[in-house]
């Protein structure tokens, strides 16, 4: 990613965020509750947090949660929910370009849900820095959309959505070491802001790294 991309990205996301209010219900994703829920707490970092509904998920679990954001106005109510959940203690908050900088150590679980933007991100490069930022023992868990929304008659921007396999391809990662525990492409409900009911598809992949 260029400086310049890099700038526009920020530029883009702090806008939506501080000019458009609260973008998300508060609730956390769906398929982090179903990957997740098995899992026993420890560190988490949780990649594109947006305003924490992930995070506070986690963090009243137990997880000790490090959310990143590329928007300040984002990571501002992401605290402010945590603290109205009352786990403050279990979370922190930094800022990153993801593809520029990332946050430092490893971690029990990695969370990337939805990193796709209309302003475009190294997602390649962010993968790869979120695979080696999982522990050993840990757990990488990234969700994607497969697609525009059924009610999405002209796609708003040119975007990409990377397949399955495209993904373990990207990572490519040595099989000794990793094992891939979902692979699956999820239908789900999707309504439109105009209150049209649809569905559209979402990719998951949940892949555990092996014990030292």
């Amino acid at each position: 990613m260029t400086e310049t991309t890099a700038l526009k990205a920020a530029e883009f996301w702090e806008a939506r965020y501080r000019d458009g209010g609260r973008l998300w219900s508060g609730r956390p994703n769906s398929l982090l509750v179903r990957e997740a829920s098995g899992l026993g707490p420890g560190s988490a970092l949780d990649l594109g947090c947006g305003e924490g509904a992930d995070a506070v998920w986690l963090a009243a679990r137990g997880w000790q949660v490090t959310g990143v954001d590329i928007a300040h106005t984002a990571l501002e109510r992401a605290a402010l929910h945590a603290a109205e959940a009352g786990v403050s203690d279990r979370a922190v908050w930094e800022r990153h370009v993801l593809g520029e900088t990332f946050p430092e150590g490893t971690f029990d679980l990695v969370n990337a849900q939805f990193l796709q933007s209309p302003i475009a991100l190294d997602q390649r490069r962010i993968l790869r820095r979120a695979a080696e930022a999982v522990s050993a023992g840990g757990t990488l868990l990234i969700v994607m959309h497969a697609g525009w929304p059924s009610w999405q008659s002209e796609p708003p921007f040119e975007a990409e959505f990377p397949t399955l396999q495209s993904v373990l391809d990207e990572l490519a990662l040595p099989e000794h070491e990793w094992t891939v525990q979902t692979l699956e492409t999820v239908r789900s409900v999707s309504v439109s802001p105009d209150g049209v009911d649809g569905f559209r598809y979402d990719n998951v992949w949940r892949i555990r790294r092996a014990d030292s």
